[in-house]
């Protein structure tokens, strides 16, 4: 039986503050009690079997999710194995990350089945991590907006395929280009499902992501990245100039979106007005991270080991050939909380809260995890006051 266990003496990070000099409690996999130090009984707790983990200058936060996650450590999840899911969830699980959305990219149906399989399979092994489900980002792209992901892969949204993708709750996550012939089928789909419903990798006007939102559309993939603009869209259209998928996002409340904040997709003034403009409470932090994670600089393929698209990893970021465009990040989720806490004036808990509450609501798990409250699952990541990952503990089973 698994032992209880008090982390004390540490910073403890909630939603709206920092707690200082306090504890948490778990048993049994979940959070029992949050509290100031001198609320904590050591010796009691030693007493009842209980375990302390002595946090005295470190920092303890929630675990962090991470909505947008393609691969680690040589393995992609469209590699389509369990043993490629098990390698990229115990990469992100070094980085401070607990529960993560295996994230597909353009591929053959039988390959995103194959993802599917391989994850449905890691949901019922004995893992530690929590792989909440499946994003499904590719392969309904807008033309010329597919970034490295493969363009053989790229198709517009047929009920034939989709519907099967959506016949469980595997499917938690559905992105789709709201200016695809068939995205309304797809939306209508994505809901009944009780999906999260995402546009990216689009080229759509305002008139064409409302109508997405009508159909339950309330997320953009990475902001700024391959997405429609003011520029493209008068390419598309001419004039008048249009609002763009930013402007939809900003201006309508109900909306969110993600940035990747590996310090190469975006400056630090462009997360600074992202984090201005939409607050903590719409902006979350993702990895949008490939196989070349804690690899050396080489290349590499995005998506399936066979078919997927080359890449090439410098050590810092990944390259679309001839490095004329990015090719996702190659950094976990502890890289991105440094950089929006080091490069903006968002506070601590508010860096946090974006890489952990704020996911964890957009994908219907707020009540499960996201945050450090009575039971909850002991989700747990214990930080340097460099928001190093000193440990990571997923159901209170350190990882």
């Amino acid at each position: 039986m698994q032992r209880p266990i008090a982390f004390a003496g540490g910073t403890v990070v909630e939603p709206d503050r920092l707690l200082e000099n306090a504890f948490v409690e778990t048993h049994a996999g979940k959070i029992t009690r949050v509290g100031p130090s001198e609320l904590f009984d050591a010796s009691g707790w030693l007493a009842d079997g209980g375990q302390i983990v002595d946090c005295a200058g470190a920092i303890v936060a929630p675990g962090f999710i991470d909505l947008h996650v393609h691969g680690g450590c040589g393995a992609d999840f469209m590699d389509g194995t369990p043993g490629a899911v098990q390698t990229a969830c115990d990469a992100h699980a070094r980085h401070g990350t607990t529960t993560l959305f295996a994230t597909t990219t353009t591929g053959s149906p039988a390959e995103i089945h194959a993802c599917l399989e391989a994850c449905r399979a890691y949901q019922k092994s004995p893992t530690s991590l929590n792989l909440a489900g499946v994003h499904l980002y590719g392969p309904y792209f807008a033309e010329g907006k597919v970034g490295c992901h493969s363009d053989q892969g790229r198709r517009e949204p047929d009920p034939s395929e989709f519907e099967d993708y959506f016949k469980d709750d595997l499917v938690r996550i559905a992105t789709c280009a709201a200016e695809l012939p068939g995205a309304a089928e797809f939306y209508r789909a994505a809901d009944q499902a009780g999906c999260l419903i995402t546009c990216g990798h689009s080229n759509a006007s305002w008139p064409e992501l409302q109508t997405a939102f009508n159909l339950g559309m309330r997320h953009v993939d990475h902001f700024w990245c391959a997405m429609s603009s003011v520029v493209s869209l008068r390419t598309r259209f001419g004039t008048p100039m249009q609002a763009s998928m930013a402007e939809f996002v900003l201006m309508n409340k109900e909306m969110s979106t993600e940035v990747i904040a590996d310090g190469h997709h975006l400056s630090a003034e462009l997360l600074e007005f992202a984090y201005r403009m939409l607050g903590p409470q719409r902006l979350c932090l993702v990895t949008d991270c490939n196989r070349a994670l804690d690899m050396p600089a080489g290349e590499y393929r995005f998506g399936n080991l066979e078919t997927g698209s080359m890449f090439e990893s410098d050590g810092h970021v990944g390259w679309a050939p001839g490095r004329t465009s990015l090719a996702s990040s190659i950094v976990g989720m502890d890289h991105m909380v440094r950089a929006m806490k080091n490069v903006t004036s968002a506070s601590l808990p508010e860096v946090i809260r974006m890489a952990t509450l704020t996911p964890a609501q957009r994908a219907g798990i707020s009540d499960t995890t996201g945050s450090l409250a009575p039971d909850k699952s002991a989700d747990i990541v214990v930080l340097d006051q460099h928001l190093n990952v000193k440990a990571t503990y997923s159901g209170g089973t350190r990882l």
